[in-house]
C-alpha cells in the first residue's frame, strides 16, 4: 500500500499537485504521508499568469476561499481572450476577434452556429458578438459578477489573471496548513534501482518515498534519471520555443480578458492583474535572435518599455512518451509543455494531478495502471496541440515566412486537413471531436477559432430571415441585462479590497 509521497519541485505544479492529493488521501483520516522538497535555489518561471475557466473548480474542490484567493494573488478575471492581428487587415482595420469561454445555445430546431451562418450576420458582426455574452461584457469593461454572485460563479464562466508566484506561495501556505510536509533543500543526486526511484539525495539529507512527483520544470530532473529519450517534440507543428517576458505598470484600468496579438514571428501576451499588466513575445527562435525578440517586443510597447527589465525564457515544446515510469510521475513542465496561446498551463496541473489521484488510489500500482495515465495524458497534449495549431493554419497572412509556413501546420495533425475541408461544407459539431480526448477545448470553441478567422462553411438555406431575427434580438436582449446586472471590472476589484479591508 502506498504510505508516502514526495513531489520534488515547488511553484504552480508542485504545490497544486501537493495541496490536491493531501486532500484526495488525506481529508477524513491521514493515510499517505505527502511530502515537497523545494529548493530557494531555483526560481519560478511565473509567466504564464492567465488560465481556462475550469481552474475555478480545483479552487472550489479544495476548499479555498475565492476572495482571499484573489486578494493573496493580486488577481483579475478573465472572461476570453482577444485575438489581434492573426489575419490581414480587412478595409484599413486590424483584425481581431474574441475567443469567450461560454457558448449561448438557444432552444431552436436551428443550433445558433447555422443560424448566424445562414442569416449573414458575418456581414454585421463578430461570430462572438452574435454566439457569446461574455463578447459584450468585455466591449464595456465588465466582470463576469453581479453583486450577489456567489464564490466561483457569475452570469458567465470565467478564469483568472493572476500572479503566478504568489499563487504558489498562497497554495504552499494553505498546503502545509493542511498537513503537507514541506522541506527546503537541493537535490543533488537520484538514486534508481530496478526501474524505480528509491531516494533523492538532498544538500539536507535523503528523501524516501513509495511514489514520487517530478516538478521540476523543464529539466525534468526524476525522469531524466528514469528513461532516456522519453520525449517527443511538437516543435514541427508549433515552432515558437522561445519567449520574452517584460512585467510594467497598467496603462489604464484592467481588462477583464487576456489580448494576443500576432507579430512577425510569433504574438504577444498582455495579462491584466490589480497592480501590473504582464506582457511577452512568444517566437521561433530559429527565425528571430533574442536581441531582435527584445526589441520587437519593446517597440510593440511603446517607449516607456525601453529601460523596462526582461526575462527570456526557453521553452522546450511536446511532451513525455510516458509521463508515469516505474513509481514517478511527471507533472507540469517536466510532463509537457505546448506554447501559452490558449492559458492552458495551470489547466494541464489540473488535469494530471486529478487524473493521477484515481490511478494512485489502487491497492497495487500495476503496469496497466500506468499505461493507462500514460495512454490519457499523451491523448490531452495532442489534442490540445490540435487545437493551437488550429489557430495558425488558418491565417491569410503572407508577410512573413513564419506566417506562410504557418498556413501549412495542419499537416502535423493527423486528420486536420481533412477536417477543415469537411468545414468547408457544414458546421463544426460535437460529433466532428466525438471520441478525441478533449478536455475544454470542445466543437463550440473550434467554432470560435474557424468563424473568427473567416472559416465560414457553405450552407443551403432552411430557415426563414424572420426566425433569425427574432432569434438574435433575444441575443441581444440577454447580452443588455448581463451587462446591466454585472458590475464594471474596476468597481469589482474596488469591492473585494473594501470587503476585505472591512472585515
Amino acid at each position: 500500500m502506498m504510505k508516502s509521497i514526495c513531489i520534488v519541485g515547488g511553484g504552480s505544479s508542485g504545490w497544486m499537485t501537493a495541496i490536491y492529493l493531501n486532500r484526495y488521501f488525506n481529508q477524513q483520516q491521514a493515510r499517505v504521508q505527502v511530502r515537497v522538497v523545494e529548493s530557494e535555489d531555483i526560481g519560478i518561471i511565473g509567466v504564464g499568469e492567465a488560465t481556462v475557466h475550469s481552474i475555478r473548480y480545483f479552487f472550489a474542490a479544495m476548499g479555498l476561499d475565492e476572495a482571499e484567493l484573489l486578494e493573496a494573488t493580486n488577481a483579475t478575471f478573465k472572461t476570453g481572450i482577444m485575438f489581434r492581428n492573426w489575419m490581414k487587415p480587412v478595409d484599413g482595420q486590424m483584425h481581431q476577434y474574441f475567443h469567450p469561454f461560454d457558448h449561448l445555445k438557444p432552444p431552436l430546431d436551428l443550433d445558433i452556429s447555422t443560424s448566424w451562418l445562414l442569416d449573414r450576420r458575418f456581414e454585421l458582426e463578430r461570430f462572438d458578438q452574435g454566439a457569446s455574452l461574455s463578447s459584450h461584457l468585455v466591449a464595456s469593461g465588465h466582470s463576469p459578477k453581479t453583486p450577489q454572485s456567489p464564490p466561483y460563479q457569475g452570469v458567465v464562466p470565467y478564469g483568472y489573471h493572476l500572479d503566478a508566484v504568489k499563487m504558489a506561495r498562497f497554495l504552499r501556505k494553505k498546503a502545509i496548513e493542511a498537513g503537507v510536509l514541506h522541506s527546503v533543500a537541493t537535490v543533488t543526486d537520484v538514486t534508481v534501482a530496478d526501474g524505480n526511484i528509491r531516494a533523492v539525495q538532498t544538500d539536507q539529507g535523503e528523501f524516501s518515498a513509495d511514489v514520487f512527483i517530478d516538478c521540476t520544470g523543464f529539466r525534468g530532473l526524476l525522469m531524466e534519471a528514469l528513461k532516456a529519450d522519453n520525449w517527443q517534440s511538437f516543435t514541427d507543428a508549433l515552432p515558437c520555443n522561445k519567449a520574452v517576458a517584460i512585467q510594467r505598470e497598467l496603462p489604464g484600468e484592467p481588462k477583464p480578458y487576456t489580448t494576443a496579438t500576432a507579430l512577425t514571428n510569433g504574438w504577444v501576451w498582455e495579462i491584466d492583474l490589480v497592480d501590473r499588466q504582464g506582457t511577452g513575445y512568444v517566437y521561433d527562435g530559429e527565425r528571430l535572435s533574442r536581441e531582435q525578440a527584445e526589441q520587437e517586443l519593446r517597440d510593440y510597447l511603446g517607449p516607456a518599455a525601453a529601460v523596462l527589465k526582461c526575462t527570456h525564457l526557453d521553452m522546450k515544446v511536446g511532451c513525455r512518451k510516458e509521463f508515469w515510469v516505474g513509481n514517478c510521475i511527471a507533472v507540469g513542465l517536466a510532463g509537457g509543455f505546448i506554447e501559452p496561446l490558449e492559458s492552458t498551463g495551470l489547466h494541464l496541473i489540473n488535469l494530471g494531478v486529478r487524473l493521477l489521484s484515481t490511478h494512485l488510489a489502487g491497492s497495487e500500482l500495476t503496469q496497466p495502471v500506468r499505461d493507462s495515465y500514460n495512454r490519457l495524458m499523451n491523448g490531452f497534449y495532442t489534442d490540445l496541440k490540435q487545437f493551437i495549431v488550429l489557430h495558425y493554419c488558418l491565417t491569410d497572412r503572407d508577410d512573413s515566412a513564419f506566417w506562410r509556413d504557418a498556413a501549412a501546420k495542419a499537416a502535423y495533425c493527423p486528420g486536420l486537413e481533412t477536417q477543415l475541408a469537411a468545414w468547408r461544407y457544414k458546421v463544426c459539431e460535437y460529433m466532428d471531436l466525438a471520441g478525441t480526448f478533449s478536455t475544454t477545448f470542445t466543437d463550440e470553441n473550434y467554432r470560435f477559432i474557424l468563424y473568427g478567422m473567416g472559416h465560414y462553411p457553405q450552407l443551403q438555406a432552411t430557415a426563414t430571415g424572420r426566425q433569425f431575427d427574432e432569434l438574435f434580438s433575444k441575443v441581444a436582449q440577454q447580452a443588455k441585462h448581463a451587462v446591466f446586472s454585472t458590475l464594471p471590472l474596476q468597481a469589482w476589484i474596488r469591492q473585494l479590497h473594501s470587503s476585505k479591508n472591512s472585515a
